[in-house]
């Protein structure tokens, strides 16, 4: 029982080490009129997490696109967006767009998600 409670503490101590030293990026969830107003200060990076198809059928202006079902997501992104830049993030419906924030916040990323998605964009565009 020693050993194991000596173990444990060990892997304990070894987790604690390395998440203290992971990077510390933020996400966040926005309402339509919020996320206007972060990507309209042009220094944040908008991108679109959608297929190039979907992409290609109407996109926010000044949006890249990197695809998060390609399995090279993650490192598309590092080789296109600097680290620990800001992200201002949007799929369809918003959960895609999740799962790519939460894979580029562990990476050191800010990001800002769209709640709604393009969905909402556009209906608020009408």
């Amino acid at each position: 029982m020693k050993r194991f409670l000596n173990l444990l503490a060990a892997v304990c101590c070894i987790w604690l080490a390395v998440a203290c030293n992971a990077p510390a990026g933020k996400l966040k969830s926005v309402e339509k009129a919020e996320f206007a107003q972060i990507i309209g200060d042009g220094s944040v990076v908008l991108l679109d997490v959608r297929t190039p198809q979907e992409f290609a059928q109407g996109h926010i202006v000044g949006a890249i696109n990197i695809d998060v079902k390609d399995s090279l997501f993650i490192s598309n992104v590092q080789r296109q967006v600097a680290p620990g830049s800001r992200v201002a993030v949007y799929c369809r419906s918003g959960r895609r767009s999740m799962s790519a924030a939460q894979q580029m916040v562990e990476k050191g990323y800010d990001v800002v998600n769209l709640k709604g998605g393009f969905l909402a964009w556009e209906e608020s565009e009408k």
